[in-house]
């Protein structure tokens, strides 16, 4: 890696609100060790109104989060990427993006929160859980020493991670 950042790419088809929610999340507790961004196999276009809602009741900036094609990260200008996350809901039937360029992959399975119908509360509602579970992930993962882990024990812990309360 060289003195720079581990970069992390959090995929989901869309890219409007579980991946935009982990790469947030991934910026604010990263601490100068992670890059982090987000990316869709076929984005929506827009972030879900849901996630900015939520970003900005945590008093993040929304500004700099939109939908986008995980294409912006596999050509010669894209940053590395050293783990790419998916957050899909395989349990939940969804396809969930394979990204190529990336050394270590990781699936952190969750449900959709842009799926749940109802009114604002029990949207904004839904996007609350998803943020603690994502949250509760991104604070094992940082607790580890990833940076200089072994990549096989990483790819073991990660998964460990993927598998904690709300797996879907």
């Amino acid at each position: 890696m060289g003195g720079r950042p581990f970069s992390v790419l959090v995929l989901c088809t869309g890219n409007s609100a579980r991946s935009i929610l982990g790469e947030a999340i991934l910026q604010a507790l990263g601490g100068g060790r992670i890059a982090a961004f987000s990316a869709g196999s076929k984005p929506k276009g827009a972030a879900h109104p849901g996630a900015l809602r939520l970003l900005a009741r945590k008093g993040i900036e929304v500004s700099g989060f939109r939908s986008k094609s995980w294409l912006e990260f596999t050509g010669p200008e894209a940053p590395p990427i050293d783990l790419a996350i998916t957050v899909c809901g395989n349990a939940a039937g969804e396809a969930c993006p394979v990204f190529m360029g990336a050394p270590l992959k990781a699936h952190w399975g969750l449900t959709d929160p842009a799926d749940v119908e109802g009114d604002q509360a029990a949207v904004d509602k839904a996007f609350e859980m998803t943020w603690l579970w994502l949250e509760m992930r991104v604070r094992a993962f940082m607790a580890l020493p990833f940076e200089t882990m072994e990549r096989g024990e990483l790819l073991v812990r990660l998964g460990e991670v993927g598998a904690m309360e709300g797996a879907a």
